[in-house]
């Protein structure tokens, strides 16, 4: 089996699946109508500074005001500083956000940009190139630095700050990260005569959409195919290649077939999945996920499985299983912030640690920075994942308006383009004259309201008529398509 990236694009959404050796390991979920911001450079108007808490809040014409810390301006020896002196209410700056707004927060963002290309992150106000941890061999690294430093020095000695050199960077030679810097260098001139001449909350620069960013971030001499179900997707996808990264070109696919792609390789049924709660294992035990604004928590449990040999040794195979499928969860729920693992007990000191050796390197394949402790008196092991975007619960669900928040439902939005592909796939299957949908009344009013422009769509695209039922027993998951 091969590592493979699937693309599923609609004009309403776009989905990107990393498969590894045929298993699902991360979902990116990106909404037409509503984008991440990751990335995205803003001029910013500061409303509110608050000594306290040092740090102030700044409108970037954003729904909430986007929050600062003082860490976040500072400069080298500029750590002692009040946040009072480096910000006051009404000054204008520039600054990029480096975690979405989630739930009720504002956006999180920095006053030090940094602007990335294929093999290259430019940086204003860094002092020194520094090369990506992933980079291993101390040779190759002085390589890059040096072979960094030599282009700066024949084309752009006037420039300020410096470039982190990217793991795709690795054995590439000096044309490419040349055509590199000019790209970046070219941006950033255009970033800069922006700053000053606007004088109001505004974004300066968008990043690129999740099917050209998995391009940049995610190409790498593993991935073998990248499947595209959209035409004009994929051809967007190939013009970035010819200019960006020729390499990936020729493993780019367009996926015509009737069976939509993401249930061909069973991702469609893996998200579902990771919407519960519960991970089932093979050996017979589970994983219970509890995910809360605060911290999310493991639960590693034996169920069903018995062992064949003493207790102990049953629960050090339970958890070492555990640790591999757990992994795999952070990166497909998109989990981050602290997470709590509560191992079943063990005695051995041994067994402690192969656990965590185990869990260690199942998490080494993921590109978020990650940190692990050891197991405490308690026999917890903590987590810290990066989080710089919503996790796929918070992405496709809702609180639940029958129990106020302490469970999750699919949002309308989610379950109306459930039925947008369920239409699309029973039109490709059956030749019938019209469908009719059968669905809850938020659904519905939805179908008829916020999605009216997208159902006229759907209704030329396949060539029938669209017929919406509100069914008064279902709840917001449940619907039906009707063939009439």
């Amino acid at each position: 089996m091969s590592d493979e990236i699937l693309v599923n694009a609609t004009p309403l959404e776009t989905r990107v699946a990393l498969v590894e050796n045929g298993i699902l390991q991360e979902v990116l979920i990106e909404r037409t109508q509503r984008r991440g911001l990751v990335g995205n450079i803003y001029r910013g108007k500061v409303v509110r500074v608050l000594p306290g808490m040092q740090a102030a809040f700044i409108d970037i014409g954003l729904e909430r005001a986007s929050f600062i810390h003082a860490s976040d301006l500072q400069q080298r020896g500029d750590e002692s500083k009040d946040i009072r002196e480096l910000v006051h209410e009404g000054q204008f700056i520039t600054v990029q956000i480096v975690k979405d707004p989630i739930g009720n927060k504002g956006a999180r963002v920095t006053s030090f940009l940094s602007i990335s290309s294929r093999y290259l992150v430019y940086m204003p106000a860094l002092q020194s190139v520094g090369v990506s941890q992933r980079i291993e061999d101390e040779q190759e690294r002085e390589r890059l630095k040096e072979l960094v430093k030599k282009v700066v020095a024949e084309n752009y000695p006037d420039l300020k700050g410096d470039f982190i050199i990217r793991t795709a960077a690795e054995s590439v030679g000096e044309e490419e990260l040349k055509n590199d810097m000019a790209f970046l260098s070219r941006l950033w001139q255009s970033l800069e005569s922006k700053m000053g001449a606007i004088r109001k909350p505004h974004c300066l620069y968008d990043d690129l959409p999740v099917f050209l960013r998995i391009l940049r971030d995610m190409v790498n001499p593993h991935i073998e195919k990248i499947r595209v179900d959209s035409r004009e997707t994929i051809q967007k996808m190939q013009d970035f290649c010819d200019n960006f990264v020729p390499e990936a070109r020729e493993r780019l696919e367009w996926y015509p077939g009737g069976r939509p792609i993401f249930e061909l390789y069973g991702v469609e049924d893996d998200i579902q999945r990771a919407l519960g709660r519960k991970v089932e294992l093979k050996s017979g035990g589970y994983l219970i996920f509890d995910q809360t604004e605060a911290m999310t928590t493991i639960d590693v449990n034996t169920g069903a499985f018995v062992g064949h040999r003493n207790l102990e040794e049953t629960l050090f195979k339970n958890n070492l299983e555990a640790a591999t499928a757990l992994a795999r969860q952070l990166r497909v729920r998109n989990l981050g912030g602290i997470i709590i693992v509560d191992f079943i007990d063990m005695q051995d000191e041994e067994h402690q640690r192969q656990v965590l050796r185990t869990l260690e390197k199942a998490l080494a394949k993921d590109v978020t920075r990650t940190s692990i402790s050891g197991v405490t008196e308690l026999g917890l092991v903590q987590i810290v994942r990066k989080r710089t975007r919503e996790s796929l619960e918070q992405m496709l669900c809702e609180d639940c308006p029958v129990c106020q928040g302490r469970g999750k439902v699919k949002s309308a939005e989610t379950v109306c383009y459930e039925i947008f592909r369920a239409i699309l796939r029973e039109a490709r299957a059956y030749d019938h004259d019209a469908y009719l949908v059968l669905a809850s009344q938020s659904v519905v009013d939805r179908l008829l309201d916020e999605e009216s422009a997208n159902v006229a769509d759907l209704e030329a695209f396949i060539g029938k008529t669209l017929q919406f039922q509100v069914e008064a027993i279902y709840t917001q998951e449940q619907f039906d398509v009707i063939l009439l």
